[in-house]
């Protein structure tokens, strides 16, 4: 993927989603983890600290990795037992179905190619009544600052690692088949283009 997709690009991410209020998010989402969790974009490892007791294991996926390598000093500070797995072929997770508690995705979302076929993994792997964790950013209900996120989404993904500042997560989850259960949209501190918030718990049927 090349020296920045592969060895910058992570640092800017782990650097960029850094902070009380992505602490506090992360907090929030993570919460009410227990059991089997699989975390898709696992990154740097920064919900680690933020996992409860409750959880037994976690199966992280990330094609990053150099965020594998960013996470070993909270790996190193936490208990919390992770086992890394790669993708599969054509993105699938090699987990068996109906095989986890819970899925935790964190900013992620926006980053990958076929997100439908992402939540309907997502979704396979999940045991009946299992629930998906989610905070990403996505499409604002703003129609100005919806219109800047569409013109400004090509050159994002280009610089962010096919990020997509205009997607409507909430559809996206929604039309996977999921049941919403709790959903929360807010801005984030910073520029609106980038910080409109989707954070909530998705049920499997």
């Amino acid at each position: 993927m090349g020296l920045y997709a592969d060895h910058v690009l992570p640092r800017v991410v782990d650097l960029a989603l850094s902070g009380r209020p992505f602490d506090r998010v992360r907090e929030r989402v993570a919460g009410g983890l227990s059991g089997e969790v699989l975390e898709v974009g696992f990154g740097s490892g920064r919900n680690v600290p933020h996992y409860p007791p409750s959880v037994r294991r976690v199966v992280a996926v990330d094609p990053a990795s150099v965020g594998r390598r960013l996470a070993g000093r909270r790996l190193a500070e936490s208990p919390l037992r992770v086992e890394f797995v790669e993708l599969g072929a054509g993105g699938a997770y090699p987990l068996g179905a109906a095989s986890v508690d819970h899925v935790l995705v964190t900013w992620t979302l926006c980053t990958i190619p076929d997100v439908a076929s992402a939540l309907a993994e997502m979704r396979r792997v999940l045991r009946p009544g299992g629930l998906l964790h989610f905070a990403e950013h996505g499409r604002s209900p703003s129609p100005s600052v919806a219109r800047w996120q569409d013109r400004l989404t090509p050159p994002q993904r280009r610089i962010a690692g096919g990020c997509h500042l205009n997607r409507p997560i909430d559809r996206l989850v929604d039309g996977a088949g999921f049941v919403v259960e709790d959903l929360d949209r807010y801005y984030l501190p910073g520029p609106k283009v980038l910080t409109w918030t989707f954070e909530g718990v998705a049920r499997s049927p």
